[in-house]
């Protein structure tokens, strides 16, 4: 990309569509093009292909995506896939009838198999069954870097993809219903803290093992590899480091300064037992994170506090 290429960011208010935005910017790309939801809805398949045809970009980040944490999918399944399919096609597809150059789309590490080895290598895709609790939303992301896979292979297209581990960090949602766990544990035990009560109660029994990668060097390895990368095969996003929930419940409550009891509602689910992203591939491309745990999550717990009204998404 050069510093005046047309950049389209999908999903900029989001937590990764955002982390994009400051990250270009930063690296001085100043033609960035945003639209809100309700200036150009993605499942619009019309709208879409209009704002391609006007628009023109040059490059296109894919980051507008429905998540949510393991409740979240549980309960509305249809509504997961449905919509994400539909973002990721329309987007996909409008950008390659429009001949754009590059387009990246980012996937979840949710994809692999719910007992793929250990850590996880971008060929285990599709070799065994997906966590129940996550199906409908792995199956629409799979779908999403399939139809980019097959644009290149059919048509030449140049059109990548990149599978995040769990990310945190500003600008992160903290709804106690729909939020990942990692920004979830950050508003129960604040919210404990606060209520000077005396314990929290947190899914499952605490040993799902978990790698968790800061926001804003996933926004840097994605402008990256749209300058360094391009393949059929999606490129894995993490730190090659894990950590049971167990101990990230008591990392969470020690950076809030909460002092009381962590308990465990073993009747919830744990989700899959161990997710951890085999990160060589980035690696020998040329990058490493760059945030560690401890430091991110104060930075994250940072951001909560300076942002009350994310707090009550």
């Amino acid at each position: 990309m050069k510093r005046n290429s047309k950049i389209y960011v999908a999903g900029h208010r989001g937590m990764v569509g955002s982390a994009i935005v400051r990250e270009l910017k930063k690296q001085g790309y100043e033609n960035i093009i945003t639209r809100t939801h309700g200036e150009l809805d993605l499942c619009r398949q019309a709208e879409v292909e209009k704002f391609f045809a006007t628009e023109k970009p040059e490059y296109v980040f894919l980051a507008a995506a429905k998540v949510g944490g393991i409740g979240a999918n549980s309960k509305a399944p249809a509504d997961f896939m449905y919509q994400n399919m539909m973002i990721e096609m329309n987007v996909i597809n409008a950008a390659w009838q429009n001949q754009c150059k590059k387009l990246l789309f980012l996937g979840s590490s949710c994809i692999y198999p719910k007992f793929a080895p250990q850590p996880m290598p971008e060929s285990c895709l599709l070799t065994s069954a997906l966590e129940p609790t996550n199906e409908a939303y792995a199956l629409a992301k799979i779908s999403g870097l399939k139809y980019c896979a097959y644009l290149n292979r059919q048509y030449g297209a140049d059109f990548i993809s990149v599978m995040p581990t769990n990310l945190y960090g500003s600008n992160d949602n903290y709804h106690p219903l729909h939020s990942h766990v990692l920004p979830a544990l950050i508003r129960r035990f604040h919210e404990a803290k606060v209520a000077n009560a005396p314990s929290v109660t947190c899914w499952g029994d605490g040993s799902p093992m978990r790698e968790f990668l800061f926001v804003d060097d996933l926004a840097d390895l994605c402008i990256f590899l749209m300058n360094n990368y391009s393949g059929d095969e999606t490129v894995n996003a993490g730190t090659g480091k894990e950590i049971s929930i167990k101990n990230l419940s008591e990392l969470v409550a020690k950076i809030i300064g909460y002092e009381g009891e962590i308990l465990w509602d073993t009747s919830k689910p744990n989700g899959t037992p161990r997710k951890l992203l085999d990160v060589s591939k980035a690696k020998n491309l040329g990058w490493t994170y760059k945030t560690d745990l401890e430091d991110g999550i104060k930075l994250a717990y940072e951001d909560f506090l300076n942002n009350p009204m994310r707090a009550e998404r």
